[in-house]
């Protein structure tokens, strides 16, 4: 560890004597306080307008500049029916370029927001996006331009979609959108940088945490009462443990709508842009503390508040049973028959560190970094310095076509639509610095059949998945939805340093 630490240190000042780290000035603090988060219910045909802005926020003792759709963090929580069709005006009143993605939506390829459709919007400059909403569950919507940035500093909001059968979830008595996150605050200022892709190595990995924008989160409840959780990760590049201290937690969905059976469980982990639903049940009253649950430590992210008074209704009964959603298991049903199939596409994870600048020969462990995190997940930043001093210019972040030797946006796929692919994800632990990546495709929905060649017995529809160092996933992407499409990891730095690719759908 210690000629490890010494390594880190070489590299850091060879790229600092390179001239690649430096941080821009924080933007001044408007006067606007960053609002509540309301919730908007549209109905099809709808139309709503949206605009990020600058707003104050107080974290901790200091205010701060942050960013704000609509005036609120996380933005305006939109309810829709599903299969709904809405309209959103878009408005840039920021001073980076802008782009509005609705993650995991699978909504016509125009309107997806990424810079394949759309040439990113300058300041001042609006655009129409026409959203449909084939699916049931969370889904969210962030910047797709300046994303360290921007999504850094607080845009970030939800969309529920409502499932047209009654019966897809268990009744609760109420929905709660929880968008956890954190902030990395330095000498009294958010320390994300708008001119430089910077931390490109691991990432910006907070030491503030956030839950829908608070530092200090309470949510109040009633004894006696279920509640739906609808569990987003919008941090920039921080994986998530989630758990509560005192409840059980019921997962009923995942990214793209409900899991083929409920299950109890004792915490789940999320990485960026993946999404947990969570049904509790308050059995007592009392303060419940929120945790981000590492192996190496627990973070207090906020509490639940308990007080004597009961709900109207009780779904206590509803909520000690485990549910198995026919919808789920039959809408995937129709790919069984291509889980025991050869994969057809192969890709690998890995990265380039520093080109001609880097002394790699000095490297240990036969030229690459030693794995810190034996689950194969980095909970937090180990290497500070040296992700602090890595950019774009001296990191590569990159995957690779195994079956061509392509990689990033030289990889260009196409899939016939509506015939299922199944596509092996391969993280090299034997890379120059091996953690793990969460992998979202856009536009389409995929199932998670196997880890490490472990069958996965319950399922749910994704659109992101983590895949550890070291680990191999198998997954059966459904080509539904036509166009031209990216995949990219979701840890933001590294996509802004290459961890990218484009696929067709024909």
């Amino acid at each position: 560890m210690k000629n490890q630490n010494i390594l880190y240190i070489i590299i850091g000042v060879v790229i600092l004597a390179g001239g690649y780290f430096f941080l821009s000035e924080s933007a001044p603090v408007p006067s606007r306080e960053a609002a509540a988060s309301p919730v908007v219910e549209l109905k099809n045909g709808d139309t709503y307008d949206l605009t990020a802005g600058y707003v104050a926020k107080t974290i901790g003792d200091m205010r701060h500049a942050m960013l704000a759709y609509n005036g609120s963090i996380p933005g305006p929580i939109i309810k829709v029916a599903q299969g709904a069709e809405i309209t959103i005006n878009f408005k840039n009143n920021t001073d980076i370029p802008a782009l509005l993605h609705s993650h995991g939506v699978r909504m016509d390829n125009a309107f997806d927001g990424s810079q394949l459709q759309q040439k990113e919007m300058k300041p001042g400059e609006s655009f129409s996006y026409k959203l449909k909403f084939p699916d049931a569950g969370i889904y969210w919507y962030h910047p797709h331009a300046k994303e360290v940035y921007g999504q850094g500093l607080g845009l970030y909001g939800a969309f529920i979609v409502a499932p047209a059968d009654s019966d897809y979830f268990p009744p609760v008595n109420r929905e709660i959108p929880l968008f956890l996150s954190d902030a990395p605050i330095e000498n009294g200022k958010i320390a994300l940088d708008k001119d430089m892709a910077s931390h490109s190595l691991m990432g910006h990995y907070g030491n503030v945490m956030l839950i829908n924008g608070e530092d200090a989160y309470n949510l109040d409840a009633q004894t006696g009462e279920a509640i739906r959780l609808y569990v987003v990760n919008a941090a920039n590049a921080r994986p998530f443990n989630f758990a509560i201290e005192g409840l059980k937690l019921k997962l009923v969905g995942a990214d793209n709508g409900a899991y083929e059976r409920a299950s109890f469980i004792d915490s789940v982990v999320i990485s960026p842009s993946e999404r947990a639903i969570i049904d509790i049940f308050i059995p007592n009253a009392g303060i419940y503390e929120i945790q981000n649950k590492t192996p190496n430590r627990v973070y207090a992210l906020g509490t639940i508040s308990a007080k004597s008074d009961h709900p109207d209704i009780s779904y206590a009964r509803e909520f000690d049973a485990l549910q198995t959603n026919q919808g789920t298991i039959q809408s995937i049903n129709p790919f069984r028959a291509f889980f025991d199939q050869e994969p057809t596409k192969h890709l690998a994870l890995t990265i380039d560190m520093g080109g001609d600048q880097m002394p790699m020969e000095s490297m240990n462990h036969g030229g690459r970094m030693a794995q810190e995190s034996p689950d194969g997940i980095e909970w937090d930043d180990a290497n500070q310095m040296m992700n602090r001093m890595s950019n774009a210019g001296s990191i590569k972040w990159k995957i690779v076509d195994r079956d061509t030797g392509k990689e990033n946006m030289d990889i260009d796929w196409t899939f016939t639509q509506d015939t299922p692919m199944k596509i092996r994800i391969f993280n090299d632990p034997d890379s120059m610095h091996p953690m793990q990546h969460p992998i979202h495709f856009h536009g389409q929905r995929f199932l998670v059949i196997a880890r490490d060649g472990a069958e996965q017995t319950n399922l749910a529809w994704k659109d992101t998945v983590l895949v550890k160092a070291g680990e191999t996933v198998d997954i059966i992407l459904d080509p539904s939805n036509p166009g031209e499409w990216m995949a990219h990891c979701h840890i933001s730095e590294h996509l802004e340093a290459g961890m990218i690719f484009r696929f067709r759908v024909k």
